[in-house]
């Protein structure tokens, strides 16, 4: 594979070339962070418009779904005072990133029998929203 730029780099500082892919390897884990905020920043923003007519993040305060405030590692079904489908009861799920991923492509699929209605089909999307609520 040819890099031109690389190899120009290498060809004007000779030896350098480890040195110089070092500096590019700092920069980009240097602006990994600024990505990691915006993905929270738009997880936040995909969740207000796809989930939050239905669920909130503020502990204790239910709407037709339960509050999501530290739903990952929570048992599914498990919320005081929510109310749910037998079938996401008695699921067993514990809820990560890999089972939320799941659920929210396809909710009806994942636990027959459940009441929620809403998918995320699109993966970049579940992804942020996750994100967002793993800070939560």
């Amino acid at each position: 594979m040819n890099f031109p730029f690389f190899h120009h780099q290498a060809l004007a500082f000779p030896g350098k070339a480890p040195q110089i892919f070092a500096a590019f390897a700092l920069a980009a884990s240097l602006l990994a962070p600024a990505a990691t905020i915006a993905q929270q920043a738009n997880g936040e923003r995909l969740f207000f418009q796809r989930c939050g007519a239905c669920h909130t993040i503020e502990t204790g305060r239910n709407r037709a779904g339960p509050h999501l405030s530290n739903v990952i590692g929570r048992t599914a079904g498990n919320v005081e005072g929510a109310r749910y489908s037998e079938a996401l009861r008695n699921s067993g799920i514990v809820w990560d990133s890999g089972s939320l991923d799941t659920f929210l492509a396809a909710p009806r699929r994942t636990i027959p029998g459940t009441t929620m209605v809403v998918s995320v089909p699109n993966a970049a999307q579940r992804a942020a929203i996750i994100t967002f609520l793993e800070s939560r």
